[in-house]
């Protein structure tokens, strides 16, 4: 084969390649188009105010935002029952609402990257991997849920039903592990997820910055109230804490930490202490 005739055929496959990735991106947007425009099952209103907290809260503007999001959401992703739990449509539901409040007021893609949400009944048992030095140190540990980087979302039933059904303690499990998958979206997961424009950037890193070193010193002082403590792991599981208590608690947020709550605000587009 020649060197033109081979350089033909590149150039081919290069096209070829580039127009299937614009047919694809613009057949992703006709999907979801038809899918947020899809209409709302009229049964599934009464489940989520009977099972999702947050849902009887929200305007009615938003509330209509959710459903479709909800629509792509049980479309685009697999929920997988593990340990024998059986994942009934009113589970899927549940869980893709409190994962959807994150993303309201967001118009691309939701939650790319990953398809599989695995659903235990109860709390369960993964394989926890550190190191001492060099010495690799293996222990069980045991969960009520976790984000996978580039991998699925694992969830304890007993805990997305528990954390659902209360909408002002700061504990929402489905919250916290779709807040780590945003986080993910920069590629890395460190605590600052893509913000809306690069303006924020230089003021989110500021504000969570300081924010996250004075909660480190509440709660050595155990002075600590509207975040849980468990953010004090590290910055990703500050951001993810923080969003369960944005959600949650925002009323409190907003008071005790304005400048945090704006942060989380100006990210979500969403204004929970008013709701």
């Amino acid at each position: 084969m020649s060197l033109a005739v081979y350089s033909v055929m590149v150039a081919g496959a290069l096209i070829g390649y580039l127009l299937w990735r614009l047919l694809r991106k613009a057949w992703l947007k006709r999907r979801r188009a038809q899918l947020y425009a899809s209409p709302f099952s009229a049964d599934w209103p009464a489940v989520l105010e009977q099972h999702v907290a947050l849902y009887s809260r929200l305007p009615a503007a938003l509330r209509d935002k959710l459903h479709g999001h909800i629509n792509y959401f049980l479309a685009d992703k697999q929920l997988v029952g593990r340990n024998g739990q059986v994942v009934t449509d009113e589970i899927k539901l549940i869980i893709a609402a409190n994962a959807c409040l994150l993303i309201m007021n967001r118009n691309d893609a939701i939650f790319p990257g990953f398809k599989t949400i695995l659903i235990y009944p109860d709390t369960y048992v993964a394989k926890q991997v550190s190191f001492e030095g060099d010495v690799k140190v293996s222990k069980n540990s045991v969960r009520a849920g976790e984000s996978w980087h580039g991998g699925p979302v694992v969830l304890s039933l007993s805990d997305v039903m528990r954390g659902s059904l209360n909408g002002e303690d700061g504990h929402n499990v489905v919250l916290h592990e779709f807040a780590h998958k945003l986080d993910e979206e920069n590629l890395t997961t460190n605590g600052m997820p893509i913000l809306r424009n690069r303006e924020q950037y230089a003021n989110w890193i500021e504000v969570l910055n300081k924010e996250y070193e004075e909660f480190l010193s509440r709660v050595d002082r155990k002075k600590n109230k509207v975040i849980d403590e468990y953010g004090a792991v590290s910055p990703p599981e500050f951001f993810a804490v923080a969003t369960e208590s944005f959600f949650e608690k925002g009323p409190a947020m907003a008071e005790r930490l304005p400048e945090l709550y704006k942060e989380l605000q100006d990210y979500y587009g969403v204004d929970p202490a008013s709701w």
